[in-house]
């Protein structure tokens, strides 16, 4: 009777690796299969369920031998070996998820509220997966953008440190809700009860700190890694100071801004 075994890994693979080595035996050489697909929770914030297999050791079959056919009697011939291709093992393919599939048809006329009615639905859920009690607010300006600003208890989980969490969330929420609309799209940001305004006056007071810094120390000053929108607005205050300079460093998501003094001068 052939050894079974139940296995669990992050990837169906990492689950028949795990078998084989356990009964001692090459994946060629098991029968398996795939109890459970491994599966991501909502946008992977929330962990995943691993892959589970079940594996048994094949059983080598049997191969009757061909006798050999002498033609006649008088003469003894080679006997006749029947070349037999090998079979190559099955192997369970690793499922993947089924790729979004377009619509053929038309493209549905851009509706810019019922673009905004689907960001609020996606928010929705996002909340209820992680048992949040939020109200939102929607301020919409076709020039700036579609503004969502979020209250309530305990939501300092939405903006993680120094607000990578909320900016995550906002590119998720920008990517889902516009991957239909090629030409025109609604650009959403989100804000938690004014952290935003709040982080910018913030980002101001550092620039004028760092560069008071500079000019005094003569050296250059590197700050922490930020986002586009707020490497901009230190660079916005301090393109009129003529002590010092600015410019961006490093790569996405890692690029800070260095404050420079401006050399040549006392």
């Amino acid at each position: 009777m052939a050894n079974v075994i139940e296995k669990t890994g992050k990837t169906v693979d990492d689950a028949i690796n795990a078998a084989a080595e356990e009964l001692g035996v090459t994946r060629d050489d098991l029968d398996v299969e795939i109890l459970e697909m491994p599966t991501k929770r909502l946008f992977g914030l929330f962990g995943e369920t691993p892959a589970k297999i079940r594996a048994s050791i094949k059983e080598l079959p049997v191969v009757a031998e061909k006798p050999v056919v002498v033609a006649e009697p008088a003469k003894v011939e080679e006997p006749v070996v029947e070349e037999v291709p090998v079979e190559e093992p099955a192997i369970e393919p690793i499922l993947e998820p089924s790729p979004v599939v377009e619509d053929p048809s038309e493209p549905e006329p851009f509706d810019r509220d019922k673009v905004i009615d689907a960001a609020e639905d996606f928010l929705h859920e996002v909340f209820e997966a992680m048992k949040l009690d939020v109200i939102m607010k929607i301020d919409d300006d076709p020039e700036e953008g579609c503004l969502i600003e979020l209250s309530g208890k305990s939501l300092g989980v939405l903006i993680g440190r120094r607000g990578q969490a909320l900016d995550a969330l906002q590119y998720l929420l920008n990517l889902a809700v516009n991957r239909k609309n090629a030409d025109e799209k609604v650009h959403f940001i989100l804000d938690v009860e004014d952290y935003r305004r709040r982080r910018e006056d913030t980002l101001k007071k550092l620039a004028k700190s760092v560069a008071e810094r500079a000019i005094k120390t003569r050296r250059d000053v590197r700050l922490e890694p930020m986002n586009r929108h707020e490497r901009k607005i230190i660079h916005t205050v301090l393109q009129d100071n003529d002590r010092v300079e600015t410019h961006s460093a490093g790569e996405e998501p890692y690029r800070y801004v260095i404050v420079s003094p401006r050399r040549g001068r006392r």
